[in-house]
């Protein structure tokens, strides 16, 4: 038996520059943390000459190439592991489509857990890489690279997207007492809604594609808050990263109509009139989670708890994709 499990993740800032359709011309930026909520992957040998999969669905296949999963046929194809007694199960602490990066942690704990069935070491940089080598080279899924990056390495950290492709990884230079304080005042509220990132940041990948200019600006200044965000926080200045946030939310909202809804946006408006200093939709948009750096936590619990949204109460993550078990 092999579990492992990888981390969900929250955007702190530079959301969008991740996309090979902007750096690859203009290089990206950004800063994402992993959380202690998780996607777990189980992988152990049985007895029948049968491959069992277990996800929202059940399949049991014979050879390899009838499995449906596109990521896990994709995975076993490119490790190269053709034994069908096997069975994977895959069970996450948050839905699919909610913001938080299940796809790549989704990934990333799959090729861990196959990788330590073929008894392989992984640097999390290779991990990363490969996650990515299935979701974007093979199943051309109009996405980027964070998820995958920070599900891999964990913690607080800031990603450089160059040209070329590489991905330089670095921990952010905060303080504890900036840690502490950012974890504790950020809080994140479920709005019900549940999405697909793809189909939502498909027209953003094929506007930058074209060339239009007012998407690729609109990049630019993301990419220039994300680095003022990193600026704020190492400096310890959360009021500023909070401003930041909320000026990068509106920025966000006019690279597509599908980004949010009257809904969200009133919830927004009614988290700041009770002691949200910002705050944004996390992930690609149109649904998922609403966080908010608060000035006044109870206040801001007690007005979105009257609202009916849910809060996920969470702290960092900074193992990455790990094994929990290994026999």
């Amino acid at each position: 038996m092999i579990i492992t499990r990888s981390p969900l993740r929250i955007s702190l800032g530079g959301g969008g520059t991740d996309l090979p359709s902007y750096y690859r011309d203009h290089s990206g930026f950004l800063i994402a943390a992993a959380i202690d909520k998780y996607v777990y992957i189980t992988l152990h040998q049985t007895f029948i000459n049968q491959m069992i999969i277990k996800y929202s669905q059940l399949e049991k296949v014979s050879h390899l190439e009838e499995l449906k999963h596109p990521i896990i046929r994709e995975a076993l194809k490119l490790l190269n592991i053709r034994d069908t007694n096997l069975e994977i199960t895959s069970m996450a602490d948050i839905p699919a489509g909610t913001g938080l990066g299940s796809s790549g942690s989704f990934t990333t704990a799959l090729l861990k857990v196959l990788h330590g069935y073929k008894k392989h070491l992984i640097h999390p940089e290779e991990l990363a890489e490969q996650a990515c080598h299935i979701e974007l080279d093979l199943l051309k899924e109009p996405i980027g690279k964070q998820d995958q990056y920070i599900a891999a390495y964990g913690g607080i950290t800031c990603f450089n997207f160059m040209p070329d492709g590489k991905v330089h990884a670095q921990p952010l230079k905060i303080s504890e007492e900036t840690l502490f304080n950012l974890e504790d005042n950020l809080l994140l509220f479920f709005t019900g809604y549940s999405r697909s990132a793809s189909s939502i940041l498909k027209e953003q990948d094929e506007k930058s594609r074209h060339g239009d200019q007012e998407m690729i600006d609109n990049l630019h200044y993301v990419k220039e808050m994300g680095l003022h965000s990193r600026l704020a926080l190492e400096s310890g200045d959360l009021e500023t990263f909070a401003a930041i946030m909320n000026d990068h939310w509106e920025r966000k909202k006019q690279r597509s109509g599908a980004m949010s809804n009257l809904r969200i946006d009133e919830w927004y408006e009614i988290a700041k009139r009770n002691g949200a200093l910002g705050g944004k939709l996390i992930g690609a948009g149109g649904g998922g989670f609403l966080m908010f750096y608060a000035a006044d936590k109870a206040r801001l619990r007690h007005a979105l708890r009257q609202e009916k949204l849910t809060e996920v109460r969470f702290r960092f993550d900074f193992e990455g994709t790990k094994f929990v078990i290994q026999n």
